[in-house]
C-alpha cells in the first residue's frame, strides 16, 4: 500500500532564503511497508507554493504564495487526481497581504483562511493580515468574505517591528478563529459565524515578550493547545476554555538546550497519533524533538531529539497510518525519512534522503 504526499517549495529568490530550487508542487508516493518513496509529476505555474494543505474532504490541495514586497500575495486550489499526482487548478484568489504564510481550513470544509505576515499598505487593496474565504462544493475559492488587520509590535528589535500573522487555525468546536502572531508575541481570537463566515476580534492572549509564536494547534480530544515559540526555541503548552475562547499559559518547555538556543529557531509542530506526543522542528540545530504530552496536566516535556537529516527542517508531516514522518530539509534540497515507534516515541531514520529542490511543506492525502 502507498501513500500520496505533496511537498511545497520556494521557485523564486527570497532575500531570506539562501537559495530557491524547487520548481512547484511535488507530488511523492510513500510504501507504508518499507518507507521508499517514488516522486510523481511536478506541478508548475506556480510561484513559490512554500505552504500546502489538504481541504478536509481530501481531494482540493491549497498552495500559498510567498512573495514579499508584492501587493498581494495568492492562494491556490488544485483538484487532485489521486491515482497519479496530478493537480488541476481549479481556483486562485489574491490575499491582500504580501508573505503569505499559512492557510488552513474550518472543520465544515466552506471556508478557508489566510494569514498574512507581512501586511503593508503597498496598494489600494493590501494590508490584510487575516483573510477568510468561501469554498464551494468543486473547491473553488470565492471572493473573500472577512479581512483583519493586526497592529502592534514588540520587544525583538529587528523581528518584532510590526505584526506578523504566521498562521490561522480553527477551534474544535468551530466557534473561534485563533491567529499566532510572531510580530506582537499575541494569539489573537476571533469570533467564527458559520452561517456567513464573517469573523470578529473576540479576545487576545500574550505570550512571553519576545517569544515569537508561529502555530498553533489544538489537541485532538483534550481542552489543551500547543504553541511552537520560534524565537526562543520553546513549546508553549496551554489550556483553552472552549466556552470563553480563552487561553492559561500552563509551562513553555525548551525544544533545544540553553548552549544553542540562540542560533536555533523553532518550526512546524505536528501531533503524533492519539495524540500523546508533539513532534516540533529545530532549524539550527536541525533535529526534529519529540514531547510527551501529560493528560492530566496537559504539558509537553522534552522526550528526545533527533537530528533531521538535513539542513533547516522547515516542516514534516505523518502518513496517515502514523508510522513515517517526512521531514522536508530546506536548505538540503532534500526530504528525510524516519520510521516512528509509537511505542517508544522514537524515530529511526532510514537514511535514504529523497531529491527534493528547497522543500518548505509537506502535506498527506487522507
Amino acid at each position: 500500500m502507498r501513500s500520496l504526499f505533496f511537498v511545497g517549495s520556494c521557485n523564486r529568490p527570497l532575500p531570506y532564503f539562501p537559495s530557491a530550487n524547487g520548481r512547484g508542487i511535488a507530488a511523492f508516493w510513500i510504501d507504508s511497508e518499507t518507507g521508499e518513496c517514488t516522486a510523481g509529476p511536478v506541478t508548475d505555474g506556480v510561484d513559490n507554493p512554500t505552504f500546502v494543505a489538504f481541504r478536509v474532504e481530501g481531494s482540493t490541495l491549497c498552495a500559498t504564495t510567498e512573495a514579499p514586497g508584492a501587493e498581494n500575495g495568492r492562494i491556490s486550489a488544485y483538484r487532485v487526481d489521486l491515482h497519479t499526482g496530478r493537480l488541476d487548478l481549479v481556483s486562485r484568489q489574491p490575499t491582500h497581504g504580501d508573505t503569505t504564510a499559512q492557510v488552513s481550513f474550518d472543520r465544515s470544509g466552506r471556508f478557508a483562511a489566510v494569514a498574512n505576515y507581512a501586511a503593508r499598505l503597498i496598494g489600494p487593496d493590501s494590508g490584510c493580515s487575516v483573510a477568510v474565504y468561501p469554498i464551494a462544493a468543486d473547491g473553488t475559492f470565492g471572493t473573500m468574505l472577512a479581512t483583519a488587520r493586526h497592529e502592534g509590535a514588540s520587544v525583538h528589535p529587528v523581528r518584532q517591528t510590526q505584526p506578523h500573522p504566521h498562521s490561522v487555525r480553527w477551534s474544535p468546536d468551530n466557534r473561534f478563529v485563533v491567529v499566532a502572531d510572531l510580530g506582537t508575541d499575541r494569539l489573537v481570537v476571533y469570533g467564527f459565524d458559520e452561517a456567513t463566515g464573517t469573523i470578529a476580534r473576540h479576545r487576545e492572549f500574550a505570550l512571553p515578550a519576545g517569544s515569537g509564536p508561529r502555530d498553533v494547534v489544538f489537541h485532538p480530544a483534550l481542552p489543551f493547545a500547543y504553541v511552537p515559540l520560534e524565537i526562543t526555541s520553546r513549546v508553549a503548552s496551554l489550556a483553552f476554555d472552549p466556552l470563553r475562547g480563552e487561553f492559561r499559559l500552563l509551562h513553555a518547555e525548551p525544544t533545544v538546550s540553553e548552549a544553542v538556543a540562540s542560533a536555533n529557531t523553532c518550526s512546524a509542530v505536528k501531533f503524533a497519533p492519539g495524540g500523546n506526543r508533539i513532534f516540533v522542528g529545530n532549524r539550527g540545530e536541525d533535529s526534529i524533538a519529540v514531547l510527551d504530552i501529560d493528560a492530566g496536566t496537559g504539558i509537553a516535556r522534552h522526550r528526545r531529539s533527533y537530528p533531521s537529516g538535513g539542513k533547516t527542517p522547515r516542516d514534516f508531516a505523518l502518513d496517515p497510518a502514523g508510522q513515517w514522518l517526512v521531514v522536508a530539509n530546506q536548505n538540503s534540497d532534500w526530504l528525510s525519512i524516519f520510521r516512528y515507534r509509537a511505542e517508544s516515541g522514537e524515530l529511526m531514520a532510514t537514511g535514504n534522503p529523497i531529491a527534493s529542490g528547497t522543500p518548505t511543506a509537506v502535506a498527506f492525502a487522507a
